[in-house]
């Protein structure tokens, strides 16, 4: 069995995936009398033609590390993003692109950290390491089926930073 390391989730090294979405830096406006800095259009967020954009609440059984990945999957018809409802670190696990998948890469993303898959990209199944499981989720909403699932000839152990 092959075996990563996540490593931490950073905009620059998930750019070819989607985006991060993350409080950061200087707000790009400072908006409701002063008080509240807004961190505006974070995301490339993208439904295809004939869908709309849905919020959806998932409430996913947390795993540990290392992790055993079998199988990834893909949105073919649009974006997808994942905002945490906690506090606590998850996993995020991408695949290059291609017809099947990739080389795999796994993120550990931080207290705070969100993701957005960009239309097409391979992933593994949301992954949180700790209860409550949580998230609020921004994807398309159409009449296409939008998902397309590939399981791994050989499982890949994910395990936790070097």
């Amino acid at each position: 069995m092959r075996h990563i390391a996540a490593e931490p989730l950073t905009a620059e090294g998930f750019a070819p995936f989607g985006d991060v979405l993350e409080v950061a830096g200087a707000p790009d406006k400072i908006i409701n009398q002063g008080l509240c800095g807004r961190h505006h259009d974070r995301a490339a967020l993208d439904f295809g033609p004939g869908g709309r954009a849905g919020i959806s609440l998932f409430d996913s059984e947390p795993r540990s590390l290392p992790y055993r990945l079998e199988m990834v999957e893909r949105h073919p018809d649009g974006s997808q993003a994942f905002l945490p409802m906690h506090e606590h670190p998850w996993l995020v696990i991408v695949a290059e692109p291609g017809s099947v998948p990739g080389a795999i890469r796994a993120f550990l993303a931080a207290p705070g950290q969100g993701i957005n898959f960009h239309r097409g990209t391979w992933h593994g199944v949301l992954t949180p390491l700790h209860a409550p499981g949580r998230f609020a989720v921004v994807d398309r909403i159409g009449d296409s089926a939008n998902l397309e699932e590939h399981w791994l000839e050989e499982p890949v152990l994910v395990t936790g930073p070097d």
